[in-house]
């Protein structure tokens, strides 16, 4: 009589399977088309005396001037950011509530992260933070504010460099922008 393998290597042998199945799954969709969306959802409230909400229509073309592959498109004009994934289509785009200290546009890469809430230049408490310059000794990264609110004004001569999103917009670009990505800033 052949000798009868025991329970715990068959169950072994179908995890390690599944698993390989999975992971050989995910590349596979990794490398597939992405999808193109943009944000559906409520608006953040925006408070007395704060920037108003941006307004969002049909989605904006990527600027031709910005690059290609996978990327992070800013432009400055627009105040808006396109998620451009490895096949030059946006993934998804949006505006933004940009600082009072803006990048000069060119190509720079994701430096760091902070994922944890923190208090922002401008006193709002903001999380998902991805850096990726410095200029005039400040650094310019995306963020969203904790409870999805707009940045309030600047004070007067305040030097801000945080390019604010919606929440829903900041947990995209969190998603996307690892340490390394590129971020094209355009005019």
């Amino acid at each position: 009589m052949p000798a009868r393998l025991p329970s715990w290597a068959w169950v072994s042998g179908l995890t390690v399977g599944a698993i390989a199945a999975v992971t050989v799954l995910a590349v596979q969709a990794d490398r597939g088309p992405q999808p193109t969306a943009t944000a559906v959802g409520p608006s953040p409230t925006v408070s007395a005396g704060a920037h108003p909400t941006p307004k969002e229509t049909a989605p904006a073309p990527v600027p031709e001037s910005s690059g290609t592959g996978r990327r992070i498109v800013y432009s400055l004009g627009q105040k808006r950011v396109w998620l451009v994934d490895a096949s030059d289509a946006a993934r998804r785009t949006f505006t933004v509530w940009p600082g009072t200290v803006g990048p000069a546009p060119g190509t720079y890469t994701v430096g760091s992260r902070a994922e944890g809430a923190t208090t922002g230049s401008d006193g709002v408490r903001i999380e998902r933070i991805v850096y990726f310059t410095q200029e005039d000794g400040v650094s310019v990264a995306f963020s969203n504010a904790v409870d999805g609110s707009s940045p309030p004004p600047p004070a007067s001569g305040a030097k801000t460099g945080g390019i604010r999103l919606r929440k829903a917009d900041g947990t995209a670009v969190w998603a996307f922008a690892t340490t390394g990505t590129k971020v094209n800033v355009v005019g």
